[in-house]
């Protein structure tokens, strides 16, 4: 572990401190939209846009990587993103602010890229799996530290957004300084959606309504915790217990699911989720006559005698339950593949993924447009269901095939298909072992 920190340091450091604006921008924008009375449809499509710059970056970004280089290409965007940052508060408009983030999900993408091509570089089969545990535990600290951050002064200020605009920046300094060569771009090969259906329909449309499901909760958890009348405080905390629920459960889960029938874990998470999130509106102190809310109604008029602690352990059991299910759903395809093709496998995952995550904010805001506030939570009961009905059709229709070469590796959310890579299962070595290393 202290070879690979010593080696990826300039790495990972850049990498934490630009997930950490990345986590507070996002949040950010879901409180100010509210504070600044967008209606639901505006902010879902501003959510959305994010998405999509991410889904047409992960496409396009290989290409340039290619044409000019690992450090052009990351002290490119993450200065693209740094700018990004303060035209929100330049241009407080939401067909504005949908545009921006389609050029920050572009601009997120291309750095992800860069930065798990590189550690994919620097590993080999001996230490994949210890670079993957760093790589998942950098990304989730920032997260919540970002969220944390959403203390530092009020959204309806500027200075939020000056300081990720600074983090981004900062997040520069130590790649641009580091000595080693950057890698060689490898082209990522995928499997047609067509082909996965056909691999495993069950992961395949429970990867779908996945994409539905994660892209609401980290993008339209704070413009709920807001709506509800949660102090900025509170949201944050919040915003924290979804993120380390995301972190902590994947372990225990993904460790019964090796020793059971994947596709019943994977039922089983969408089923509880689907009760945590039921609870969570009869916790939300709004009766079930308010549910039907007129939609014109703005958010900051909400008003509710919420219970705050059943509510957050609710939504952190839901998001507990939801957020491991993109790497259970990942080591099921790869059950019923050969380990050649796992990398391929999980690229053309993230493409089904990410067209569920690109609809899933906006959808979400429709539900919010006419139920009100548990709209947020409606949305992940009417996306989750499926993925229960489906799953035990699937369940009585094809026996499961355990495969030896698979296995549950954790994931976070912003994995791509090269930080799939990273697998210790893929049994790739992609690495150019250092001199140092070869000794």
């Amino acid at each position: 572990m202290y070879k690979i920190l010593k080696n990826s340091w300039a790495l990972f450091a850049g990498f934490g401190v630009l997930i950490t604006a990345h986590g507070l921008q996002g949040n950010l924008l879901g409180v100010r939209a509210v504070l600044e009375e967008f209606n639901y449809i505006s902010t879902g499509s501003m959510m959305s846009g994010y998405f999509i710059g991410y889904f047409f970056g992960a496409n396009y970004v290989p290409k340039i990587i290619v044409r000019v280089g690992h450090i052009r290409v990351f002290a490119a965007f993450a200065s693209l993103a740094s700018l990004s940052s303060l035209l929100h508060v330049v241009f407080v408009d939401p067909i504005i602010w949908t545009m921006v983030r389609f050029l920050t999900g572009f601009s997120v993408i291309a750095i992800l890229i860069i930065v798990e091509s590189w550690l994919n570089d620097r590993a080999n089969n001996r230490n994949r799996g210890k670079v993957l545990s760093l790589y998942m535990f950098i990304t989730f600290i920032a997260f919540a530290i970002g969220n944390m951050l959403l203390n530092f002064s009020s959204p309806i200020k500027y200075e939020p957004f000056i300081l990720i605009s600074l983090l981004f920046s900062i997040a520069l300094i130590p790649i641009l300084l580091t000595k080693r060569k950057p890698p060689k771009f490898k082209k990522i090969g995928s499997m047609s959606i067509k082909e996965l259906y056909k691999t495993s329909p069950f992961g395949s449309v429970a990867m779908f309504c996945v994409g539905f499901s994660m892209s609401v909760i980290f993008t339209m958890s704070a413009v709920y915790a807001t709506v509800m009348n949660l102090s900025i405080f509170e949201t944050s905390i919040l915003l924290v217990l979804i993120t380390l629920a995301g972190a902590f459960f994947q372990w225990p889960i993904g460790s019964i699911s090796d020793n059971f029938d994947r596709r019943k874990i994977i039922i089983a998470c969408a089923f509880f989720a689907i009760i945590f999130a039921i609870l969570s509106i009869f916790s939300s102190g709004l009766s079930l006559n308010n549910l039907f809310l007129e939609h014109t109604v703005k958010f900051n008029q909400l008003t509710t005698t919420t219970d705050k602690v059943r509510l957050f352990v609710f939504i952190t059991f839901l998001s507990g339950m939801v957020l491991p299910m993109f790497s259970l759903i990942l080591a099921l395809v790869n059950d019923y593949i050969s380990k050649d093709k796992f990398v391929a496998a999980g690229a053309g995952l993230n493409i089904i993924f990410g067209l569920g995550a690109i609809t899933g904010p906006l959808i979400c805001s429709l539900l919010m447009y006419n139920f009100g506030p548990n709209g947020f939570l409606i949305h992940l009961i009417i996306f989750l269901f499926p993925i229960v009905v489906f799953g035990l059709y699937r369940v009585s229709k094809r026996e499961y095939e355990d495969n030896p070469e698979s296995s549950f590796t954790p994931m976070p959310r912003e994995i791509t298909p090269l930080g799939i890579e990273l697998d210790p299962t893929t049994g790739a070595d992609l690495s150019t072992p250092s001199s140092a290393e070869k000794k």
